[in-house]
């Protein structure tokens, strides 16, 4: 189950985020996004990307989920039916809407360190320190409302025979957004961002 969900969850950034975290770094929004799956079959119910020019709230997982709840009711899946999945470890705010929005878990590719180091973006860890005293990663990973986990972390438990593959499907996704970070970094000056 590892690898299909592996698979399933490098598919969703290939295919989903990506084209539409490109559009949105052209605009003049930061890389993150994120992808609704459900766990029954791993289809994508829905995907997003960060939209703070048009509002500093929308971060990548509280603009999925304000298109998600936008979904008519009657279409709508249970979130306890879905997998999360956020290009980059959620922020404060976006854990505490991932859990008062329902879902029992997310699963993250970039760690909040290497939105720190290799994005240029250090307000998450900066907001959890000076805001909540946290330390990088003292915030539960497993808790009563979610459990949390990194790719890294699911990619390491596939099958060694396919493990090579997801890996370098991991590194060309580690390289695209290495390039689109460096295009919002040199066009950020130019929005109205209040944390650019």
């Amino acid at each position: 189950m590892a690898d299909e969900l592996a698979n399933a969850l490098l598919d969703a950034m290939e295919n989903h985020i990506l084209p539409l975290t490109r559009a949105g770094v052209a605009r003049g929004n930061k890389v993150f996004g994120a992808a609704l799956l459900r766990k029954s079959d791993l289809s994508v119910v829905l995907a997003e990307t960060n939209n703070e020019i048009e509002n500093p709230l929308w971060h990548g997982e509280v603009h999925t989920l304000k298109r998600f709840y936008e979904m008519p009711a009657d279409t709508r899946p249970n979130p306890a039916e879905l997998i999360f999945l956020s290009t980059h470890e959620p922020c404060s705010m976006c854990l505490s809407a991932i859990t008062w929005a329902g879902f029992d878990n997310f699963t993250y590719f970039f760690s909040h360190e290497d939105s720190r180091d290799s994005f240029a973006i250090p307000h998450d860890l900066k907001i959890l320190k000076e805001v909540f005293t946290l330390d990088p990663g003292g915030y539960r990973k497993e808790n009563a409302f979610w459990r949390s986990g990194s790719m890294a972390e699911l990619i390491a438990r596939a099958d060694p025979a396919s493990r090579a593959e997801m890996m370098r499907r991991a590194e060309a996704i580690r390289a695209e957004y290495a390039r689109l970070s460096d295009a919002y970094q040199q066009g950020k000056a130019d929005n109205a961002i209040p944390l650019n």
